[in-house]
């Protein structure tokens, strides 16, 4: 982002639709996509596997997309979840590089490193610049649990020591890494896609779950994934990612993190049956995320942002607390120097499944 923007001179929808980040539907960009961007100047956008077929259509789309919103002040988040394993979602052209649990059983952080300079390297030239990753959840379950294999260990001290490598790595790279999924999914067997998970006491997350992400607040973390789970003792009525007392009190106050605040996207269904469309996106802004993720479809995503808006001229929303999170996004951008003006031109297949091939012959893929 060549141009530093004041938060002062966005308009109020400039500055909500910066904390807005929305899937899109299948493989072009539709009139409701176009709308949230010219319209609302949305902030940032996530793709899928089912967004694009091939290499080619992925390119066109997040070429697409930039060239879209280069008429707005500001560039976009152009989001993925490439995890690798099950969690891939490049274009099939790709091989899929082998899941966090394989690639940490070599106990090498160097073979952690290059798996994730490989990922980093693809995503940065393929367009994306954030990547929901890495995975710091620790494992307690089986491999495929929600979680399972996507964790770099059992225990706090292999989920710090590999998945931060992973975060440092991907920073290295120009690609924004979000660290997840905060306080810790790998605490309850539930699959939060489908049902509200809970915790019933703090105290175990705090000396287990939590190590990982303040660890890794320590050593410079940009953005944070906090997800849809209730700690009892804490809010018995919201999850994590619907908790004023959660985000404030801990990830603000206690651990004294000052990145980005991304909510679990709101449309899964844990979220989206119990607390509605609507409510859970006025919710989340109310309680202080940065950004809130969500696809619902036109007319509900407009609700919301006009329930949104209806809500900060009444004095609801404090116009304050979105300005701080505006300014943590436009800091985030310039940090990463997003430009939505360059075309991309996409890397090197064969080369990074020489590069892919190599790492999984290693960990017996």
């Amino acid at each position: 982002m060549k141009q530093k923007i004041n938060v002062d001179d966005l308009t109020l929808i400039e500055k909500i639709g910066q904390k807005i980040m929305i899937g899109i539907e299948g493989n072009k960009i539709t009139d409701r996509t176009k709308r949230m961007i010219l319209k609302y100047k949305i902030g940032g956008v996530i793709l899928y596997r089912d967004n694009y077929v091939s290499y080619e259509e992925l390119l066109n789309i997040i070429n697409e997309l930039k060239e879209l919103n280069s008429k707005n002040k500001i560039p976009l988040f152009i989001s993925v979840d490439q995890e690798g394993g099950r969690v891939n979602r490049m274009p099939l052209e790709f091989k899929n590089l082998a899941s966090a649990s394989k690639i940490s059983s070599s106990k090498n952080i160097e073979v952690v490193k290059s798996s994730a300079k490989i990922t980093g390297k693809m995503l940065r030239q393929s367009g994306f610049n954030m990547d929901f990753s890495p995975v710091l959840d620790i494992r307690r379950f089986e491999l495929n649990h929600a979680i399972g294999d996507r964790c770099y260990g059992e225990n706090k001290e292999e989920v710090s020591k590999f998945g931060i490598q992973v975060m440092k790595t991907l920073q290295e790279e120009n690609v924004i890494p979000v660290i997840k999924h905060f306080p810790g999914h790998g605490a309850t067997r539930i699959d939060s896609h489908l049902f509200l998970p809970s915790v019933k006491s703090i105290d175990l997350l705090e000396k287990e779950d939590f190590i990982p992400f303040i660890k890794a607040i320590e050593d410079g973390a940009d953005a944070m994934m906090i997800s849809h789970i209730i700690v009892k003792d804490v809010n018995k009525t919201y999850p994590a990612s619907l908790s004023k007392e959660f985000i404030q009190k801990y990830v603000r106050e206690k651990y004294k993190f000052d990145g980005v605040i991304i909510t679990d996207d709101l449309k899964m269904r844990a979220v989206r049956y119990i607390y509605g469309k609507s409510y859970s996106v006025r919710r989340a802004f109310e309680v202080g995320n940065d950004i809130i993720m969500f696809r619902f479809g036109r007319i509900s995503e407009e609700l919301a942002i006009m329930n949104v808006i209806n809500r900060i001229s009444k004095g609801k929303i404090d116009i304050n607390m979105i300005d701080k999170s505006v300014e943590r996004i436009l800091k985030l951008k310039e940090k990463y120097n997003l430009d939505d003006k360059e075309k991309i031109k996409g890397c090197n297949v064969a080369k990074i499944n020489k590069e892919i091939e190599d790492i999984n012959n290693i960990v017996n893929v």
